[in-house]
């Protein structure tokens, strides 16, 4: 039951949504909201404002203070613009780009955003019509913008769209200037949303001549040409998942001299209603399904698939009896960067300055093999902003080569500046045709970076907490794993706990406390064992959920031996989860 006090604070605001400075339809909703005797809906809609997470702004499509909505969105991008205005002010002109994914309004929140700039002075380059989140990235280095914007809700279900906001080196912002871009999104009232006033001749449309001037750069990452012409037809299953890939990776991949890319029709049907999917995400192995079973049909490799937005990049290969196993973040980023590295080396194209980054919940054995390779690996909170902002600290100084995170998100080059798939899947191709040069299969390769590394195995775990309430379940989590800290897990003693709140590391065995150099807070704990185990503990800023991550250690002595190592590890962290009550 929730409290009346919340109740009569909540109903006040919805009625501030009934005058006129709102739409007819709108002020229709909200009466709908309040006349309802279930008074669940208008609590969720109007209890908080939308804020910038780790993602920036998303939620559910809707009326109300907390769902993405015409007046969200306006408010969002008029704060953006009042910011701008301040921070360039000596510019004669300030420029953004605009981006937009394929859910339902995005196009219509596009072309609203683009208005209301173009009514602040600000000129704004609109893309003609969805294109993939990296490319906006590009653009706006590309076109030396102040800022950019993305609509989109990634690989959300259909119900969900929000609004990325980029700063002038093309990554999302950060600290002090998303806190700034808030501050200044609160100080908008509905009335100084600029919806009308827009000079046309600001707003410029974006089309071809980017993809291509895209995909050349794209290009110029390949390290093994020579592989991919002599096996470049090697078949690729690719998916968009009703989303924006297909305007772009299937071009970009025959470009690089892929020839046997398969569709899988199906899911290349644009669609906020992702009809042939639960979940648009391709770290869920059901929206996999129907590539991997167009693979099996026409006998091909591999299996591509790309989020709404396309930056989040899976793939699925063959094991050793033929069967078709899909690949977690974690493996697709231990791959990408060993390859990466490797071919640098066998070029000469290591000089000691190069580096990689990964997040603080990303596999260690991706740190493993850079720094076996005299490559030095940064680490960083979990968000591709955070990678950006350690690219944006070594420019000029170091050279960047590759780094992700465990969610399916990877970058390996330093012309783009948020999480990549359609580089990703260009590389991963590559690897393909490099490895079979090589006379490996894909998964032999996989293998073998385990023999000669060692073996780890991820699982992510997600627990769902919906509105309000999940909300307050997932704070009331988090202070109990820190109130009352785990000393042992699936049989290790800990000897190590980070806390990311704290900033502070406990170490158990010689009983010691050291200060995390990070630069800000966030709401993360980590246990380490004995036994190499890790687990992370973070609720999500984009979603209702609170996230573990776990990672468990072994060797594998030879590829004979894989099969059972890696069944100790399923058992391994199976016992870890019972552990963590999850």
């Amino acid at each position: 039951m929730e409290s009346s006090d919340l109740l009569v604070q909540v109903t006040n605001k919805a009625k501030t949504w009934l005058s006129d400075k709102y739409d007819a339809e709108t002020r229709k909703e909200v009466q709908a909201l309040l006349d309802k005797e279930d008074k669940t809906d208008l609590i969720e809609a109007f209890y908080k404002d939308l804020e910038f997470g780790t993602g920036g702004l998303r939620g559910i499509m809707g009326v109300g203070t907390n769902r993405v909505n015409i007046y969200t969105i306006g408010g969002a991008t008029q704060g953006l613009a009042n910011y701008l205005l301040k921070e360039f002010a000596k510019l004669k002109q300030i420029k953004v780009v605009i981006g937009h994914d394929c859910r339902n309004n995005s196009r219509k929140y596009a072309e609203i955003s683009a208005e209301i700039f173009s009514a602040n002075g600000i000129k704004a380059y609109l893309f003609e019509d969805l294109r993939p989140t990296p490319e906006v990235s590009y653009a706006i280095r590309k076109l030396d913008c102040q800022s950019g914007i993305m609509i989109t809700a990634s690989h959300n279900p259909k119900v969900y769209n929000g609004y990325k906001a980029y700063w002038e080196d093309g990554a999302q912002v950060v600290p002090p200037h998303d806190k700034n871009i808030i501050a200044e999104v609160n100080r908008v009232n509905v009335e100084d949303i600029k919806f009308k006033g827009g000079d046309k001749s600001l707003i410029e449309i974006l089309g071809k001549d980017m993809d291509e001037d895209y995909i050349k750069d794209l290009k110029t990452l390949m390290l093994s040409p020579g592989s991919v012409k002599k096996h470049g037809n090697i078949g690729i299953v690719y998916t968009p998942l009703h989303g924006t890939g297909s305007t772009i990776i299937p071009q970009a991949m025959k470009a690089c001299g892929f020839t046997n890319i398969i569709d899988v029709p199906e899911q290349n049907v644009l669609s906020g209603e992702f009809p042939t999917v639960v979940s648009p995400n391709p770290e869920d192995p059901a929206a996999m399904a129907m590539a991997v079973k167009k693979a099996e049909e026409t006998n091909a490799d591999l299996v591509f698939a790309t989020d709404p937005d396309a930056d989040r990049f899976g793939a699925g290969v063959r094991d050793d009896k033929g069967n078709f196993i899909l690949l977690n973040g974690n493996q697709t980023m231990i791959m990408l960067v060993y390859y990466i590295i490797t071919r640098k080396r066998e070029l000469g194209q290591l000089t000691g300055k190069e580096y990689t980054v990964r997040t603080i919940v990303t596999s260690t054995l991706t740190q493993v093999v850079s720094e076996k390779n005299g490559v030095e690996m940064f680490e960083c909170y979990t968000g591709f902003k955070w990678i950006a902002s350690v690219m944006r600290e070594l420019e000029g100084k170091r050279k960047y080569i590759g780094g992700g995170e465990e969610s399916y998100g990877f970058l390996a080059e330093d012309f783009v500046r948020d999480k990549d798939s359609v580089s990703a899947a260009i590389l991963f191709g590559e690897i393909a045709a490099w490895a079979k040069d090589n006379g490996k299969t894909i998964y032999e390769l996989l293998q073998d970076i385990y023999v000669e590394y060692g073996f780890s195995k991820e699982k992510g775990i997600s627990v769902v907490k919906e509105g309000r309430s999940g909300a307050e379940e997932i704070e009331a989590m988090m202070k109990n794993f820190r109130d009352n800290p785990i000393k042992e897990i699936a049989g290790a003693k800990v000897i190590l706990i980070k806390d990311f709140v704290k900033l502070k590391a406990f170490d158990l065995n010689i009983d010691e406390e050291y200060t995390l150099e990070m630069p800000t807070t966030s709401n993360v704990l980590q246990y380490f064992t004995q036994d190499g185990t890790k687990v992370s503990i973070r609720p999500s800023g984009t979603e209702p959920k609170i996230k573990f991550y776990i990672e468990v250690k072994d060797k594998l002595k030879s590829r004979a031996e894989y099969d059972s190592v890696d069944a100790a590890a399923d058992k391994k962290i199976e016992q870890v989860c019972k552990d963590l009550g999850i």
